[in-house]
């Protein structure tokens, strides 16, 4: 297979732009460039061109005396154009640099913006691009953020992903003006809301800069969800409330200080994986320019992208400017932005070599996970990508949180009542330890969750069996059919008070089975008031009413806010319902080293006691018990997703001496008021599609044998 020994930029040289007292150093890894030119750009669009000089590494350099921040600027790379190689060189086209630390203006997608003639791919178009495209701009170096006064622990972590501007864009207590901005996220009303429902963290999806997909802009759309980067070091210009010439970096700071002075640690959703390019016949804004197989993974032809991530182009972080520029991208959002981790799309395209087989010993995770000044920082995996061998689920290893697919599918089987038993069950409920209990790793290595944002809200996972895209302009076409969802009898919105009833029960069980599993919960945003997309799953191109947080919106489905928030309080709480570790089922120990005779973890049948052999293997189970318990207290989480009434008895006295009912996701009359007393052998019934949260009375210290011989049965905490 065909590969560039591509020279390494030396550490030495700073890329990107760089203000000093007496201008600015610019720096360009271009390894197979034959002349570079820095376009200096006035607000008119005015330009004045300047030579960079080879200096080392394939690195291009300049100093220009009298640069000052907010200078307009771009890159015009002179070289071959010989598409068979791998290069398309271009200079009639204005490029962005790679490490701009912020970017202003957009793109005319009806300008000359591709690199070729609109008769053939392969043939270069010298019109000028410099009015259609966007520009570099020169940013002052400031402070960092106001880091965490306490970092979050592990597996005290409850993230929220969502959007920037989706979130804050119709609420009616931000300030019209900060809607949809990062101060609209920073502001107080919001931060409240989080802190009521218990959130520790937000991921933010897509804040690097990014563009549309000219596909979507000729339909009418626009780019969303910000999977479509053109500037890994530029916070989204479109974001901000003041400004677009450097203001989004300092609001952007800003934001990140509010949240940590909150306690509430921010993760960036970061798209390394490819850009807003698309493949040869998209847009050359900035790297296909600057060198396409430098940058880009190309098949053994050089002609074509070799996409292993569906959106055209796949960056080769096997070529050393592009591992330098992901790893400096990440070094700069963490210790200059302030962020607290990362959440990596597509990981698997990171770590292929340049035969694109999938590495874990690549660089980059090495780097990754051996930089002591990445030591506070959480890296996320979404453990996959579309190319060969790309499902990598469970293989990341120490240091690497990852995304639970399998916890997301299993649990929506589970609560519509189509899975064979629940012997898989009890694996994803504590920490899919089949995945990812092996040497280094820890049980909060397992991001738990429902839904996200691709696929379908959780009130629409319960409303709708079949997606309804139709706004998107393809035919209904896009988005996946596999959406292992249940309306529960009616397609779409029902005034039927039944149907709403028992929609609802099933996203309190979603959330309830979510935030009480084992491992680190994420909730997508405004499923807590049950936000709907009208059975959209692919709302990728739907910056509209489809896809904002409805918080204005008067509806019965709000109760669910108050009830994530009664949920996490409880698990932040109770350490036996937060694990540190895989819990096993092993006797626990008091502080002298005694058995308290009841296990860590058990499962409960809701008949005889412990699940046996039998009950793992029978297919029509419906129903199972999760025993958690510590040296101070124990739990029984009962998950039921049978269609009929079933009367379990409580388990004897070996697993409490006593039990009552924490919460539950049924109505107020179904369960015996709170703090009521009920004994082993006791018996209690569940209606259909339950979870019940009791406590069991558990002694803390362990029985003296004359204690024990004169015990009346009833144990005392």
């Amino acid at each position: 297979m065909t590969h560039l020994d591509l020279p390494t930029p030396p550490d030495s040289i700073r890329l990107g732009a760089t203000l000093d007292h007496h201008g600015a150093s610019f720096a360009l890894w271009a390894p197979r460039a034959t002349r570079v030119e820095l376009a200096l750009v006035s607000r008119d669009r005015e330009q004045s061109n300047v030579d960079m000089d080879l200096v080392d590494g394939g690195v291009w350099s300049v100093h220009v005396p009298g640069i000052q921040a907010g200078q307009l600027y771009g890159f015009r790379v002179h070289g071959l154009w010989e598409p068979r190689t791998g290069q398309r060189f271009n200079p009639a086209r204005l490029l962005l640099d790679p490490y701009a630390k912020a970017i202003t203006g957009g793109v005319d997608y009806s300008g000359p913006i591709h690199d070729h003639t609109s008769e053939s791919d392969y043939l270069p178009d010298a019109t000028d691009s410099s009015a259609a495209v966007p520009l570099s701009v020169v940013v002052a170096a400031s402070p960092p953020p106001t880091p965490l006064t306490t970092r979050v622990e592990p597996h005290k972590r409850i993230i929220l992903e969502t959007h920037v501007k989706g979130y804050t864009l119709r609420h009616p207590l931000v300030p019209e003006h900060l809607r949809g901005t990062y101060a609209g996220l920073a502001y107080p009303a919001i931060i409240d809301h989080l802190k009521s429902i218990g959130v520790t963290t937000i991921e933010l999806l897509p804040i690097h800069h990014f563009v549309s997909e000219p596909f979507i802009v000729r339909a009418g759309l626009s780019n969303y969800w910000g999977y479509n980067t053109m500037g890994f070091f530029a916070p989204h210009a479109a974001y901000t409330s003041v400004g677009t010439m450097g203001e989004q970096v300092d609001e952007f700071k800003d934001m990140v200080s509010a949240l940590h002075k909150a306690d509430i640690e921010l993760i960036l959703d970061v798209v390394y994986n490819h850009t807003g390019e698309g493949n040869h016949e998209g847009p050359t804004l900035a790297f296909r320019g600057i060198d396409h197989a430098g940058y880009y993974r190309l098949t053994e032809n050089m002609y074509d992208d070799y996409d292993v991530t569906g959106c055209g182009n796949s960056v080769d972080t096997s070529q050393p400017g592009v591992l330098r520029m992901v790893l400096d991208s990440i070094r700069y959002w963490a210790h200059e932005m302030g962020i607290d981790g990362f959440r990596f799309d597509l990981a698997t395209t990171l770590i292929r070599d340049a035969n694109h087989h999938v590495d874990h010993n690549h660089p980059i995770k090495k780097a990754l996970t051996e930089d002591p000044s990445f030591s506070h920082i959480t890296f996320i995996a979404e453990p996959w990508d579309v190319g060969p061998y790309g499902y990598q689920l469970g293989a990341w290893g120490p240091g690497w949180a990852e995304w639970n697919g399998r916890f997301r599918d299993y649990l929506r089987d589970y609560w519509r009542g189509a899975t064979p038993g629940v012997q898989e069950l009890a694996a994803r409920m504590c920490g899919s330890p089949d995945l990812f209990e092996s040497e280094g790793r820890s049980v909060t290595d397992s991001v738990n969750f429902i839904t996200c944002h691709d696929g379908f809200t959780l009130r629409d996972l319960v409303t709708y069996n079949n997606k309804h895209n139709d706004a998107n302009n393809e035919n209904n076409r896009d988005g996946t059919d596999d959406n292992r969802s249940w309306n529960h009898g009616v397609e779409g919105e029902t005034d039927d008070e039944t149907i709403i009833a028992l929609r609802q029960r099933q996203v309190r069980n979603f959330l309830m089975t979510l935030v009480l599993a084992h491992g680190v919960p994420m909730i997508a945003a405004g499923d807590e008031f049950g936000r709907s997309q009208q059975g959209n799953n692919n709302a990728y191109c739907q910056d509209s009413p489809i896809s904002w947080a409805s918080w204005a919106e008067e509806d019965t489905w709000d109760e669910m806010t108050n009830f994530l928030g009664v949920v996490t309080c409880l698990r932040a709480a109770h350490d036996a319902l937060a694990p540190q570790s895989f819990k096993h089922r092993v006797d626990v120990m008091d502080a002298k080293g005694n058995s308290l005779n009841r296990p860590e973890l058990a499962w409960l049948n809701g008949t005889s006691g412990e699940m046996g052999e039998a009950d793992w293997h029978d297919s029509t189970r419906k129903l199972l018990g999760m025993y958690s318990s510590t040296d101070k207290e124990a739990f029984i989480y009962w998950m039921y997703a049978g269609s009929q009434d079933l009367e379990i008895t409580l388990p004897g006295k070996a697993w409490g001496s006593a039990y009552h009912v924490l919460l539950h996701t049924g109505e107020d009359d179904e369960f015996p008021v709170s703090g009521t007393k009920l004994l082993p052998g006791d018996t209690l019934t569940l209606l259909p599609h339950t979870a019940v949260l009791m406590q069991a009375i558990v002694p803390v210290v362990a029985e003296s044998p004359l204690r024990r011989a004169s015990s009346t049965g009833r144990l005392i905490p």
